[in-house]
């Protein structure tokens, strides 16, 4: 059975519609943790969506994060730290399926991110505060996404020794003018207005108006065709910010995207870096470009070699393969001691001060670059094999338009 209870991770509800359809609710209960995504998170949620999904009288599920500050922070990391650490120390140290917690997580999380790009029915989900990681994983393919004057987004994993997976080598690699590179390569945070300018957002809403989506959604007569309640969710949303638009200067991303698209032009990976980074010292430079440049110059210079080698390697395969791609890049990291030593320097120590296997991109050796594409897996065996599910309509429009 889904737990209901009040201290449950998520809860699962159902509000009436017209004619017996419902929305379905599910809500990330873990305020304290920013709403971090657990495993039991993860299997609550694959789960029930996969109900909902054969359930004719759910009509739109919504995603929602419980309190005021975050939709949801990213995955559990103090619990993969302590597998990592064990694995570490244990005499299958260099087996990269040594990790059972790893394994377990990633592919699960992967597999739950994938059901909701390729799922049938209309997702909405409520961006509203912190959408990291893990986060906008959950986030990037829901059918209809909405951001709030509150929102803020990141893909912040060059800070732990990870890189932005959960699907971002797919969605970053199709953003115009290498803005996806460079957000991977420095961790930048984005507010609701670029969201949408980078096509990580559909609609923009004050977080004030939920209760008068939902209202409204209560209210809609939906059809028995999943395909017609997608048109029917878009307009409602559509309505709803024209309603309560009001004028918004462009954001930091976008005011800056000219330069950015000149500092990632070219194919070197070694000159783009060093252009970004010596904006951290340039005196009279935007500060969103100095920030972005501070985060990259402390980061993880493996993570920096890996996010543009998988975005490169995306650009030319489709959204399954690129989850079986991350997945054994993920399984990698977890067995590397970058990203354990990242999760220390940042949330358990909190010193700031990581001490990286590689100094920068010219000590990244040959063989670490090829260990992150080794599959340990025949392809019949890998634990996302079965990941071809028709893809819905949605992630086709948003790839074309994004190419």
């Amino acid at each position: 059975m889904i737990p209901q209870d009040s201290n449950a991770p998520v809860i699962f509800s159902r509000i009436a519609a017209q004619e017996g359809k419902y929305v379905g609710i599910a809500t990330f209960n873990v305020e304290k943790t920013l709403n971090a995504l657990s495993m039991e998170m993860v299997q609550l949620l694959h789960t029930q969506l996969q109900a909902w999904e054969q359930d004719s009288s759910i009509a739109v599920v919504m995603l929602e994060g419980a309190g005021d500050k975050a939709f949801c922070a990213g995955g559990d990391l103090q619990n993969l730290y302590t597998s990592m650490r064990a694995h570490h120390a244990s005499t299958q140290s260099e087996d990269v399926l040594g990790n059972p917690c790893a394994l377990d997580f990633f592919s699960q999380e992967y597999r739950l991110d994938y059901l909701i790009h390729t799922y049938q029915k209309p997702i909405l989900c409520w961006g509203h505060g912190i959408v990291m990681g893990g986060g906008i994983g959950l986030m990037a393919g829901a059918s209809h996404r909405v951001v709030t004057e509150k929102s803020r987004l990141a893909m912040p994993e060059i800070a732990i020794g990870l890189f932005p997976d959960v699907g971002g080598s797919y969605f970053l690699s199709r953003m115009p003018n290498k803005l996806g590179l460079f957000l991977a390569l420095t961790g930048a945070s984005i507010n609701s207005t670029d969201a949408k300018f980078i096509r990580l957002a559909d609609v923009q809403l004050p977080h004030a108006s939920k209760t008068e989506v939902l209202t409204t959604l209560q209210t809609m007569l939906w059809s028995e065709q999943d395909s017609d309640n997608h048109q029917r969710l878009h307009l409602v949303l559509q309505h709803l910010e024209a309603k309560h638009a009001s004028a918004a200067l462009p954001g930091p991303l976008e005011q800056q995207a000219s330069q950015i698209a000149k500092l990632c032009e070219g194919d070197d990976l070694q000159t783009i870096v060093s252009d970004i980074t010596s904006l951290a010292s340039t005196e009279n430079i935007d500060l969103y470009l100095q920030k972005a440049a501070n985060n990259l110059q402390k980061g993880n210079p493996t993570s920096a070699w890996l996010a543009y080698a998988l975005q490169d390697a995306a650009q030319h395969l489709s959204l399954a393969e690129v989850f079986r791609m991350e997945l054994v890049a993920a399984l990698v990291c977890a067995q590397e001691p970058d990203f354990a030593e990242g999760i220390r320097a940042l949330i358990i120590d909190k010193d700031l001060q990581p001490h990286w296997k590689a100094e920068n991109l010219n000590n990244v050796s040959a063989i670490s670059k090829e260990k992150f594409f080794r599959s340990p897996w025949l392809a019949q065996h890998h634990p996302l094999h079965d990941l071809e599910r028709s893809s819905n309509k949605t992630i086709n429009a948003r790839a074309a338009e994004a190419a």
